[in-house]
């Protein structure tokens, strides 16, 4: 099992019942330019995709996330499950002010499928995307014409082409576990790396690698006890500190703290450029503590 694009599981917690009842207004600060650019230590939060047709819950993760994120994740059929498009998701995210990239993997694309994608995201203006191999899915069978490289591919040479004159080029990112890059992964605009709790083994990977484009480091809330548990039974990817696993038997928000403080390490480290924050149901008080710790989207 896979752990979503980098790192997330099921969310534990959902909107509120009145959120889903109100429409939240767009955020109201001046919009950030749609590229991925290395002069600021960007904060990447992935959201929770939406399994309904309702982007009521997506659009207030955006509002509440906006004050100290610069942009937002999108997830594709997020864990084998049916989601909204991450194009169409993108879009509106991005209607609201902020960066919009939008996941997408090559388990559920053939190459005219992912075509179709590439002309979609052109015509809503969305020119961002991760591209992921995608979780086991719950239903159907995985699609064997595209791979990640395929789809770099393909947008290099079909999102290059004429057909998309007077569109802007696309900008590609693709994930890593704290392994060394293969050369096709070298010709993506930047790279998400796989969460780890581990700071050091962090910073040898960075030493290790040689990559022109951004790299943003892996930041996961474990949101519980439970979590925890499940994300120790379902992957060996990622270790926990025994410390995290002892403080969430007595102290729900210790998730919080240990993603908090990662992320001020690994930006302290001036290894990265950014983090892929993955904070699931905790959006909310993730992004009260960020915003009291003193971080902005803003700078």
């Amino acid at each position: 099992m896979t752990l979503g694009v980098l790192g997330g599981l099921p969310s534990e917690q959902h909107c509120p019942e009145e959120v889903t009842r109100t429409r939240p207004q767009p955020v109201p600060f001046v919009p950030v330019p749609l590229v991925m650019v290395a002069t600021r230590f960007e904060v990447i939060a992935e959201i929770e995709p939406a399994t309904r047709p309702d982007l009521t819950c997506v659009r207030h993760q955006v509002g509440v996330l906006a004050p100290v994120a610069h942009g937002f994740l999108i997830p594709d059929n997020h864990l084998g499950r049916a989601t909204v498009s991450s194009i169409a998701v993108a879009h509106e995210v991005a209607s609201m002010g902020v960066k919009a990239i939008a996941c997408l993997n090559s388990r559920d694309r053939n190459r005219l499928g992912f075509r179709r994608d590439l002309l979609t995201a052109a015509a809503y203006g969305v020119d961002q995307f991760l591209c992921v191999f995608g979780d086991e899915p719950a239903s159907g069978g995985r699609s064997t014409d595209l791979n990640v490289a395929g789809m770099l591919e393909e947008v290099r040479a079909f999102g290059g082409s004429e057909t998309f004159a007077g569109h802007g080029p696309f900008s590609v990112g693709v994930t890593t576990r704290l392994a060394a890059l293969p050369d096709w992964k070298l010709q993506a605009d930047f790279v998400f790396v796989q969460a780890s709790f581990d700071l050091d083994a962090l910073l040898r990977w960075r030493d290790s690698q040689r990559f022109d484009g951004q790299v943003l480091a892996g930041v996961l809330v474990v949101a519980s006890v439970g979590m925890a548990k499940t994300l120790t039974e379902a992957t060996k990817q990622i270790d926990l500190p025994a410390k995290l696993l002892d403080q969430l038997e007595t102290d729900p928000d210790a998730g919080i703290e240990t993603a908090c403080s990662l992320m001020e390490e690994i930006k302290a480290s001036g290894a990265f450029d950014g983090v892929h924050l993955v904070p699931v149901g905790r959006y909310r008080t993730m992004a009260a503590r960020l915003e009291k710790n003193g971080w902005s989207s803003r700078r």
